[in-house]
């Protein structure tokens, strides 16, 4: 398998999730920095210019969710097959994918990489990622995983959007407000395959 990646919250879930699978894949740096991602060979790739993307010999597969599901279902790992958990698992990833991910997104340009400091995006953006915290914090305070007790690709997407606010926002998580999310991330934070995870690409 080709993992086409950068350091990213995004492009860190998939390299997470091969690592928590233990399977062998190859690591191509598309360097967003540089516009590696508008390239005519990636854009054959993901005709959306964004990364991650995976291929798996005649299967190609861009969207990280959509990475996420290809994997767990290929190899049986961190997502139920069927029923009612599976679709638990399916809609806090979504939850994720559609809310937690672009305000987050949002949050950390408004807040540390814009120029110009909008007060009124600041503040929108802010309460939304304390609104978001607050339903995190509130599922996570009934098992130790955002769906029960058992690790799934839920964890592994939301994780690294947690993790960007930490360490690229500079950004605390307030333990009095939230203090099942801040135990969730030092947890996952500790497992081998997530150290590994995000330090790829080199």
């Amino acid at each position: 398998m080709d993992l086409y990646t950068f350091g990213t919250p995004n492009g860190h879930k998939i390299s997470i999730m091969l690592e928590e699978l233990n399977v062998p894949y190859n690591v191509k740096k598309i360097d967003i920095l540089k516009g590696d991602q508008k390239s005519p060979d990636f854009l054959k790739i993901n005709p959306n210019g964004k990364i991650p993307a995976l291929v798996d010999g005649d299967t190609t597969v861009f969207e990280t969710i959509a990475i996420m599901i290809y994997l767990a279902d290929k190899y049986g790992m961190f997502l139920p097959r069927a029923g009612a958990a599976r679709y638990e698992v399916l809609q806090w990833c979504m939850f994720q994918a559609a809310g937690l991910a672009p305000n987050l997104g949002q949050f950390g340009h408004f807040t540390v990489f814009a120029k110009e400091k909008v007060p009124y995006a600041i503040e929108r953006f802010s309460a939304e990622v304390d609104r978001l915290f607050n339903v995190l914090d509130q599922q996570l305070a009934k098992g130790t995983f955002l769906v029960g007790d058992d690790y799934t690709i839920a964890d592994i997407a939301t994780w690294p959007w947690i993790e960007g606010y930490m360490s690229h926002y500079k950004q605390e998580i307030d333990v009095k407000k939230f203090p099942h999310l801040k135990r969730w991330y030092f947890e996952i934070a500790k497992r081998p395959a997530v150290q590994r995870g995000v330090k790829i690409p080199a």
